[in-house]
């Protein structure tokens, strides 16, 4: 009878204390598998991040491109990784100078063949960590902005901008600034490009006879700015100010 008054002074049944136990026991379990599962959610947390990131970055801040050929040597070589800056691109902000990259919409270059890439390849150039490689792309100098009246040659073989003619330092040594005669003036919302190898680039100057010339503003996709491989390449890209800084403003020759 005692132990029964024990039992019932302590409040609870022996097989209550088993269920407590077998709680308890599961509970222990689960925490001791808790830091494992927060160690991968933080994994999971961070990698999803990353990605957001990356996309972000991709679409309104920079975006990595290599360099196919030799049209813009000896600025660019091939192969050269290069950065562009969005941003301006997205407010319209192009200059006369800027080397920009722009998205083959008029069919300059030829039709590519259909590649699979994988669904690796496929993820990392959605985060922007390889050059994307289901749109074609060409990279040149802006020579021309809306409104701008583009003539080559003049006396000394220069390309004139608004009847300005252009001292053009970035020209690949021993190339002519044209081959040929040229008479253009840009729309507005357009940009005439050309090559900074004028003897290996199929530029503007190539495409006057189809009418397709004239690059969208809406088509550029930024400004390069860095190349960033390989290292003994590294350099930062700046707009050649002077050439261009005689330049009356369209209309004003």
């Amino acid at each position: 009878m005692a132990e029964q008054h024990d039992a019932g002074a302590n409040g609870a049944h022996p097989q209550d204390d088993a269920a407590q136990l077998t709680r308890r026991g599961n509970g222990g379990s689960a925490a001791r598998r808790s830091p494992g599962w927060n160690a991968v959610r933080e994994v999971l947390i961070v990698m999803a991040l990353a990605v957001v990131i990356a996309f972000v970055v991709k679409t309104f801040l920079v975006r990595g491109y290599y360099i196919p050929s030799g049209s813009m040597e000896q600025t660019l070589e091939l192969d050269d990784r290069i950065f562009v800056n969005v941003i301006g691109a997205k407010t319209g902000h192009i200059d006369r100078g800027d080397i920009v990259v722009f998205d083959d919409t008029q069919g300059w270059l030829p039709e590519a063949p259909e590649t699979r890439t994988g669904p690796v390849r496929e993820g990392l150039e959605f985060v922007g960590l390889l050059p994307d490689s289901s749109q074609q792309a060409l990279v040149k100098r802006v020579i021309g902005v809306g409104g701008d009246h583009v003539t080559c040659c003049d006396a000394s073989g220069k390309v004139s901008v608004n009847g300005q003619p252009l001292d053009e330092p970035y020209i690949y040594p021993g190339a002519a600034p044209s081959d040929f005669a040229f008479d253009v003036t840009v729309p507005a919302g357009k940009v005439f490009v050309m090559g900074d190898h004028r003897n290996a680039s199929a530029d503007s100057r190539f495409h006057i006879e189809t009418g397709t010339q004239f690059v969208s503003e809406d088509d550029i996709v930024g400004t390069a700015f860095v190349i960033a491989w390989p290292l003994d390449r590294f350099q930062f890209l700046h707009n050649p100010e002077q050439t261009f800084q005689d330049v009356p403003a369209a209309g004003g020759q």
